[in-house]
């Protein structure tokens, strides 16, 4: 989800606006040197743990790797000294998909979230914590055009197991609007005040790509949105919000990113806008990570032409390539499968296996042969087998009509890919990116509601990607869930379920191999592999401090482990 209406960017307001609340103020650092040591400092390189007693910084690249006695003769005279006392030091995350403005929105809304990120467990209690914060945030309503706005909530983890609807939005409000997103972000709830401002009713059709479910035996709606009904109904909201609320929403996002250690962060399927504003806070120095935009090439296609992409930060800002969603979620069944879901959607039958975002495989062709014409790196959101088949066509198609070079395009999700779809992103250079944090926040819902226990062991498989030899990222698509680093680790490594079943234990691999992914891996995926995700001599010094060893503490432990620090190119931009 985006921002589409953020095009007019007046300089005096960007300048008044600031960034300084970014994570913590950081510390005096006058001096150009830093001399870490004293705790286990991983360097990420080759396919196997490698330790260093002390690594040297000086003007925010790394120029030494090696024994302390050596780094201490190379330092000069005024090096800040910086010891580890045990903790461990390895190179920052980097963010492989998520859509960092949308954290920041996230921050500012209700909270709907399911635990252990939000307490909503039932529409009783989605209704008491959204009554709640629209009683305490009067403001927050005012800049959103009157609407009353949560973000979060989970049917899989309601006790009802259905999506409120706009009669159980009603007890929130009968005379303002309301909209709720699905923890998905492909679908939404509205009560009616909302479904008439937007102009849905009985008579309103489908968008294309979308579905605007309705009653039960009739065609009056009920309030769910899916997928394009639902950014429709989201722009139409955002088109009025004043610049200050969306650089706020961009600071906070930011937060969120760097107190878990992350130092380059990703705006996926992006707009014009949303693209511009960072931009424009780039320009004026206030982004003090790494952002990389990926507009939406279905409606940013005219945009990209003109401006194109590029591999080089202007600012700690640039726009990396182009996004394109195929299909929707498999939490919210709107995931596009070859099998049809175990057990279908209110409203649709035993066959029902989700749907395109495209229908049109032609279509679909078209916009990646333009992106391979133009340069432009390729994200496809797919989560369902037959969303990813399409894609496999569209890529073959236009490296037969452009040529085979690097392009490094990225498969999205990958959540129910094949072996066979495996074999066939290593012949293409598709480079797979999965969410292993689905087998903890819906693995058990996977099991019993979408896929199926087979299939459901078989999301994310990151052992079977190993042993076909594809390096491949995670991510955590934040909002989605909260851009935890260590959950994303702890997923990863232990794959497991929120009733504590192990879903795929064969699809495990080690804490070492889960940190390429979310490191060395991710840089590659971004053809930063030369300066990025790994302490080496002569890349940044983009480091993350952390209170204990991911590789040595029990599995079952990462989750607790807590980010300590945070630098971007030897500054401290965090600290706990």
């Amino acid at each position: 989800m985006t921002f589409k209406y953020l095009n007019k960017l007046t300089t005096a307001t960007i300048i008044a606006f600031t960034l300084s609340g970014c994570a913590s103020t950081p510390l005096d650092q006058d001096r150009s040197e830093q001399l870490f040591f004293g705790g286990p400092i991983l360097t990420m390189e080759g396919m196997t743990p490698t330790y260093a007693e002390a690594l040297l910084v000086k003007d925010g690249k790394i120029i030494f790797v090696g024994s302390k006695k050596q780094a201490e003769h190379l330092a000069n005279s005024n090096v800040q000294s910086i010891d580890l006392k045990n903790k461990t030091l390895l190179p920052s995350f980097i963010d492989a998909h998520s859509h960092v403005n949308m954290v920041g929105f996230h921050q500012m809304v209700a909270n709907l979230y399911p635990a252990p990120d939000g307490q909503v467990s039932d529409i009783d209690s989605l209704v008491q914590v959204l009554s709640q914060w629209k009683k305490q945030n009067p403001q927050v309503i005012q800049t959103m055009g009157g609407w009353i706005l949560g973000n979060g909530y989970d049917d899989a983890q309601l006790s009802e197991q259905r999506h409120p609807t706009a009669t159980d939005l009603d007890r929130v409000s009968k005379d303002q609007p309301v909209m709720i997103l699905h923890q998905s972000g492909h679908l939404a709830s509205v009560n009616h005040k909302a479904l008439a401002l937007l102009n849905i009713n009985q008579n309103t059709e489908n968008p294309s790509g979308g579905i605007i479910r309705r009653e039960t035996n009739s065609n009056v709606p009920n309030g769910v949105l899916e997928e394009s009904a639902l950014f429709t109904a989201i722009g139409s909201i955002f088109k009025d919000v004043p610049l200050q609320v969306m650089f706020e929403i961009a600071r906070k996002g930011l937060d969120a990113y760097v107190k878990n250690g992350f130092t380059t962060v990703q705006e996926g399927r992006a707009d014009q806008g949303t693209t511009e504003m960072w931009q424009a806070l780039a320009k004026q120095n206030q982004l003090p990570i790494d952002v990389v935009s990926y507009p939406d090439i279905t409606t940013s296609q005219e945009y990209m032409l003109k401006q194109g992409s590029s591999r080089q930060y202007d600012h700690h800002f640039r726009i990396g390539g182009v996004k394109i969603s195929l299909d929707g979620s498999p939490q919210g069944k709107t995931a596009w499968l070859t099998q049809a879901y175990k057990i279908p959607p209110e409203g649709k039958d035993k066959n029902y296996k989700g749907y395109p975002a495209i229908k049109d495989d032609q279509q679909v062709d078209q916009y990646i042969n333009v992106a391979f014409k133009h340069g432009w790196q390729v994200l496809a959101h797919a989560n369902g087998d037959a969303a990813i088949d399409q894609f496999i066509g569209a890529v073959k198609d236009a490296t037969a009509k452009q040529g085979k070079v690097d392009r490094r395009s990225v498969l999205i999700h990958s959540q129910t890919i094949r072996d066979d779809q495996l074999d066939q992103l290593k012949a293409l250079d598709i480079i797979p990116s999965f969410f292993s944090l689905h087998t903890y926040y819906w693995g058990d819902w996977h099991r019993q509601q979408t896929l199926g226990e087979t299939r459901a062991a078989h999301i994310s498989p990151t052992a079977t990607a190993l042993k076909k030899n594809l390096i491949f990222t995670e991510h955590h698509d934040a909002p989605v869930v909260p851009p935890h680093s260590m959950m994303m680790l702890d997923a990863t490594v232990n794959r497991v379920t929120r009733s504590d079943y192990v879903l795929g234990a064969d699809e495990r691999i080690s804490p070492y191999l889960a940190l390429k992914s979310m490191t060395d891996w991710a840089a590659y995926q971004y053809f930063e592999d030369q300066y990025k995700g790994t302490l080496k001599q002569g890349k940044l010094a983009d480091l993350v401090i952390l209170d204990k060893n991911p590789l040595t503490v029990p599995s079952r432990e990462i989750k607790k482990i807590k980010v300590l620090a945070t630098y971007k190119e030897g500054k401290l931009i965090y600290q706990q």
